[in-house]
């Protein structure tokens, strides 16, 4: 089984001084701004994807 991921900077501050946080599974804290949050993938979009100049996507 492989290794998840992690996130490269925090979404409020931009910082990038993150660290797992102790209440589980995708839940990283912000050493910088002092918040907590939580990531979690919830599936892939049916449409696919959908391009913006009107071309499809692939």
């Amino acid at each position: 089984m492989s290794e998840r991921a992690a996130p490269f900077y925090c979404p409020y501050c931009g910082d990038e001084d993150l660290r797992p946080h102790e209440q589980g599974h995708g839940a990283w804290e912000c050493a910088a701004c002092n918040r907590a949050f939580q990531l979690k993938f919830l599936g892939l979009l049916s449409r696919g994807l959908q391009r913006s100049d009107g071309q499809e996507g692939t």
